[in-house]
């Protein structure tokens, strides 16, 4: 093995949501992203920002759902966004707080002694997100 990467990057993140309506509505109308396809019968809508997709899933037994808990579960711990600037990720989050449904656990602060910024919030669908931006940014 010549030491190079087998993969170029996410395709795209398939997400299991409360609602699948409030989350793609969220991700539509609340952050200006685009939906690429939908499958009804599953049901399952797809959503970009042009630079990757989500696949949306709706939980299939509702009353049967377990809540997602960071601590606990194996797999996604949240999801992260950048934003393209300090005044971006400020857009973003005051978009995103005035949502309904959305629980904010933080607003923009300081990620250790900084310079990156982040926000952390949990979608309508119960997905943890976070967005943020980095001042001094190589990737």
């Amino acid at each position: 093995m010549d030491g190079k990467p087998l993969t170029h990057g996410i395709d795209h993140i398939g997400l299991t949501v409360r609602d699948l309506n409030l989350t793609r509505d969220f991700f539509i109308q609340c952050l200006g992203w685009s939906l690429v396809g939908e499958r009804p019968a599953y049901p399952a809508a797809f959503v970009s920002d042009g630079h990757m997709m989500l696949t949306l899933w709706q939980v299939t037994a509702p009353d049967k759902r377990v809540e997602f808990d960071r601590k606990t579960h194996v797999g996604l711990h949240h999801l992260a966004f950048r934003a393209g600037s300090e005044e971006a990720l400020n857009e973003i989050f005051a978009r995103v707080s005035a949502w309904p449904g959305v629980i904010v656990e933080f607003a923009p602060e300081n990620l250790g002694a900084g310079p990156k910024r982040h926000a952390m919030v949990y979608e309508p669908g119960g997905i943890r997100l976070e967005f943020d931006f980095d001042f001094d940014s190589r990737i």
